[in-house]
């Protein structure tokens, strides 16, 4: 199986001890799942440490180290204009459609309301 998170759901299974995402997270891990993201998903998490959670570049790059532990970076080749309501929100389906990932794992209402694209599921984080 192959997953794509979502900025907010990376959020979550990083950041919140005992969250939803987090168990899902670790579960997928254990199973070897691969789960996969681009650098326009990480540098958005990386704005999201700093600015809603006033974490140092230090602490930021400690995070990003073990984030780099479990995720396979992909460049997406392609750009998609599914989600109008917030165009940002393409750049975790555009990654999604480049790893062949078979779920979406998101928060994100604008995603969610899709449900699913090409043979994508975008799901909440559920165990």
């Amino acid at each position: 199986m192959v997953v794509t998170f979502d900025t907010n759901a990376l959020l979550s299974a990083t950041l919140w001890d005992g969250s939803v995402a987090q168990k899902l997270l670790y579960d997928l891990i254990k199973q070897n799942v691969k789960i996969y993201s681009s650098l326009e998903i990480l540098n958005e998490y990386q704005k999201v440490l700093k600015r809603d959670f006033d974490f140092s570049n230090e602490d930021v790059a400690e995070i990003m180290e073990k984030v780099l532990a479990f995720v396979t970076l992909v460049k997406p080749s392609m750009k998609v204009n599914v989600v109008v309501e917030d165009a940002d929100d393409n750049i975790i389906i555009e990654c999604a459609l480049e790893s062949n990932s078979k779920y979406i794992i998101t928060y994100d209402p604008h995603l969610l309301r899709l449900k699913e694209y090409k043979g994508i599921q975008i799901i909440k984080p559920e165990i």
